[in-house]
């Protein structure tokens, strides 16, 4: 059984998802927003289908889809415009959308820099793209979930990792390739510990300018803090190396 599989039946998942914080994907939801009243916007891992309902609520044209049949089914009581997908090809034509994200989805997907050129191609030129994820090679933090970030140990190999990938960026990049990870089962189902791609921004970034985007923004929060805790946390590149990867980008062609 494929990692994608794993999600298509997992009524857990969808329990864990419908049982968030409401405010949980506020930032998310309030990025992916355009100028465009009635725009279209696409979420892409769209679980229950609380962003795509935000959205429609704000007067857009908002479509949603995952690769879990409990998610959809839960989320198709809030929009019908969320549907099943192979997690691999959307099946939404080129420029079809004003914007398009995905939140905490990357992780978990078996072809993450095709799942990347996938959103970028259903975006219009001028439009919108929206990729938030934990940063795995953090090296610094505090509460980290995931063994891969824990520790002084793995902190000094992930910041060794990071200098490794920016080097094959600058010098090999159509050799550069997502790090993969062993996922973590766990009874009870826990979402986060079974994440198989090392997600981090330096590489997220690296295959949307691949795809034909320009960066607007990188954080490392991807929900709504206090504003001058939020602008601490971003103000230098050590950013690049905190807690998440929430990037923000634009088509350019």
């Amino acid at each position: 059984m494929s990692h994608q599989e794993t999600y298509l039946h997992n009524e857990a998942y969808a329990e864990f998802l419908a049982n968030e914080h409401p405010h949980f994907h506020d930032k998310y939801a309030d990025s992916l927003c355009v100028r465009q009243s009635g725009a279209r916007i696409l979420d892409v891992g769209c679980g229950v289908g609380q962003v795509v309902d935000s959205l429609n609520k704000r007067g857009y044209e908002a479509h949603g889809v995952d690769v879990s049949e409990p998610n959809v089914a839960r989320a198709q009581k809030l929009s019908g415009r969320c549907q099943m997908y192979d997690g691999k090809h959307l099946p939404f034509p080129d420029a079809y959308f004003a914007s398009a994200g995905a939140f905490n989805v990357l992780e978990h997907v078996e072809e993450p820099e095709n799942f990347i050129k996938e959103i970028v191609r259903v975006v219009e030129t001028g439009g919108r793209i929206v990729i938030s994820s934990p940063n795995f090679f953090r090296v610094f933090g505090f509460r980290d979930y995931h063994p891969k970030m824990r520790g002084v140990k793995n902190k000094f190999l992930n910041w060794r990792r990071l200098c490794q990938k920016r080097q094959q960026m600058r010098t090999a990049p159509n050799a550069v390739r997502f790090d993969r990870m062993i996922p973590i089962v766990k009874e009870p189902f826990s979402p986060d510990d079974d994440a198989i791609v090392a997600t981090n921004p330096a590489e997220i970034a690296f295959f949307l300018r691949e795809f034909g985007c320009e960066i607007e923004s990188i954080a490392c929060t991807d929900r709504y803090v206090a504003k001058p805790v939020d602008f601490l946390l971003n103000l230098t590149p050590l950013r690049h190396l905190m807690f998440n990867a929430f990037v923000i980008a634009r088509k350019v062609r």
